[in-house]
């Protein structure tokens, strides 16, 4: 497991923008039968761990002046709406022995023959599933090979994933997560133009000026 390591966090209220500017992540760990802990991340440290582990692998906690390594998820990330940039993380630290659920994303690798050969086009119905395992087991991510989509219509269901026998899928196993469709042939619409009705408008100017002419009688 990857070791993230962290600080008891002291700053509150104003002063937590000012140990954001400083490159740090307020965070919190908390578990079942676990007291709440508030906590400082380096903002560098976490980017480079959740890119590895994700919201689904398991992380060795480090708290400065513990002896011992505490197994927790990233269970909540708060983000800057604008920036995107992390800030705040929520810890859950979890039992070894006790099953949790997850989100896992689907990784989607290799080249359908249907795309590749037949210019069909990849549907992914589902980019991430949930799973029930011990957190020692859960994985980073799982992997859908889409070699075996030959024709047009082929597909692949949850019962068809690859996963390690301690990894329980909560999904129903007929639910397609991929297929490839027939590609749509997109007609242009041609502008035409717009051709006035030469007759009618000299009907018109005709009826006008014969009003013309009975006015001036009337005259």
């Amino acid at each position: 497991m990857i070791i993230l390591n962290a600080k008891i966090r002291n700053d509150f209220g104003k002063k937590t923008n000012s140990m954001r500017d400083l490159g740090k992540i307020p965070a919190v760990v908390y578990g079942h039968g676990v007291k709440n802990v508030s906590l400082e991340i380096d903002y560098k440290d976490f980017q480079r761990v959740f890119k590895e582990t994700g919201e689904s692998s398991l992380v060795e906690l480090l708290i400065e002046g513990e002896k011992q390594k505490r197994p927790v998820l990233i269970h909540e990330i708060q983000k800057d709406p604008v920036s995107d940039k992390f800030l705040h993380i929520d810890f859950f630290q979890a039992s070894l022995k006790e099953e949790v659920e997850v989100t896992v994303p689907l990784v989607f690798e290799g080249a359908s023959p249907a795309i590749k050969d037949l210019g069909g086009t990849l549907i992914k119905n589902i980019t991430e599933i949930e799973v029930k395992a011990l957190p020692q087991n859960l994985p980073h991510e799982i992997k859908v090979s889409i070699d075996g989509l030959n024709n047009f219509g082929d597909h692949i269901l949850v019962k068809d994933l690859i996963l390690p026998k301690d990894i329980k899928v909560l999904k129903k196993p007929d639910e397609i997560i991929v297929s490839v469709a027939q590609p749509q042939k997109v007609e242009e619409e041609l502008e035409k133009p717009v051709e006035e009705d030469v007759s009618k408008v000299e009907k018109v100017e005709k009826e006008k000026k014969e009003e013309e002419i009975v006015e001036e009688i009337k005259e």
